[in-house]
């Protein structure tokens, strides 16, 4: 029996492919049953390609511009032509596009997920003012929020003044099946090969955006106090950002520019994962970090910074060790624990798998979304 699903858009900028894009793209493949996908983004990337291959409608807007008409009224004509139910932002130029346009062609329910609110972005405090009163002023049109951590949640209702009832804590998910922990694999050993590092030598990484939320300015202050106790170690640092050429010249003026690799961009972290001994975390601020899930679902053991986020997937020394932010020492110290104690490292490492196994699993994230959805739309009617 055929029926009439229900139209749902989501709402993201897609200016990097980040959580919120892979989480989308997520959602899109788990909720293709039950409901009619559409995404406004921008094009370009993995984002844009997964949704192509999937299927899915994808309408190109571009949301480059900070304050501009023009993608509200595109998604005017979108929600009118196309009936939609849901809108589902996320991001903050997504989010005040699409509740704006939401609330103009009078759609039912308006969503938005937040990740990072705005006060935990690196701008001057005159444009967060101004992102600020647009912000606040728009959230009155959302019907229900998502928010990925309890932090997030409290906040939003201490801060935000949102009522409780209108949020919903939901952890971002990994596809577990995908990840198995094995450091002898192929993948292991293409890596090593690619970048020069012995089988034998101790491997550490750091993963994410080369920004300064990030801390990988500390990770590489710890290099030097860590290879005086480890001689045989490589550090790799992945991604790619606007600091880069300012962290290449911090290594250079450490002299350790034979200990630290910079990969640049990895579409398959799984790979960088299966080759580490120790993934670090130096960051300043995180919303829900999904490269930490990833590598508790290898099974590696984790030095992450004590902050808001984190603390919510790592436990201190039951799955990972969490340490202060913006301290070299507390991250060498950390390395060079896990390396004298391996026994202690696997037991970490195993219990973080167990962990990402028992609370992060996509299923269960999508399963939620849904819920919130459902209820909406209970409620509404």
């Amino acid at each position: 029996m055929n029926f009439i699903k229900t139209k749902l858009l989501f709402v993201i900028d897609n200016l990097e492919f980040g959580g919120g894009e892979r989480v989308f793209l997520q959602l899109a493949l788990g909720l293709s049953d039950q409901f009619e996908i559409l995404v406004a983004s921008m094009p370009g990337g993995s984002f844009s390609e997964g949704l192509k291959k999937q299927g899915t409608t994808f309408f190109n807007i571009d949301m480059t511009r900070r304050v501009s008409f023009k993608p509200i009224r595109r998604l005017i004509n979108i929600i009118r032509n196309e009936r939609i139910t849901l809108i589902h932002s996320q991001g903050l130029r997504a989010d005040f596009f699409a509740r704006i346009a939401g609330r103009i062609a009078k759609s039912p329910y308006i969503l938005s997920t937040v990740a990072m609110p705005l006060e935990g972005f690196d701008i001057s405090f005159a444009r967060k003012r101004i992102y600020s009163f647009f912000d606040r002023f728009s959230e009155r049109y959302v019907d229900r929020f998502i928010v990925i951590s309890d932090e997030l949640k409290k906040f939003l209702i201490d801060k935000h003044k949102i009522p409780p009832e209108k949020i919903f804590k939901i952890y971002n998910g990994i596809e577990l099946n995908e990840y198995h922990p094995d450091n002898s694999d192929k993948s292991s050993m293409k890596i090593r090969k690619e970048f020069g590092i012995d089988k034998d030598e101790f491997l550490i990484a750091g993963i994410g955006r080369l920004v300064w939320q990030k801390g990988f300015e500390y990770l590489i202050d710890a290099v030097p106090r860590v290879t005086k106790q480890i001689a045989k170690i490589k550090f790799l640092i992945v991604g790619e950002g606007p600091l880069k050429n300012r962290l290449k010249e911090k290594r250079k003026k450490l002299r350790i520019e034979d200990k630290i690799i910079f990969t640049g961009f990895k579409s398959d972290i799984k790979e960088i994962l299966s080759s580490i001994d120790i993934l670090v975390m130096p960051s300043l601020r995180e919303g829900f970090p999904m490269v930490t899930l990833e590598a508790m679902a290898m099974a590696k053991p984790i030095v992450a910074t004590d902050i808001d986020g984190i603390r919510e997937q790592i436990d201190h020394d039951e799955n990972g060790l969490l340490i202060p932010p913006e301290d070299p020492e507390a991250i060498a110290d950390a390395i060079i624990f896990l390396f004298n104690n391996k026994e202690k490292s696997e037991q970490l490492g195993f219990a973080a798998k167990k962990k990402a196994e028992e609370k992060f699993s996509v299923e269960e994230m999508i399963k939620k979304t849904k819920g919130v959805y459902e209820e909406l739309l209970a409620s509404k009617t």
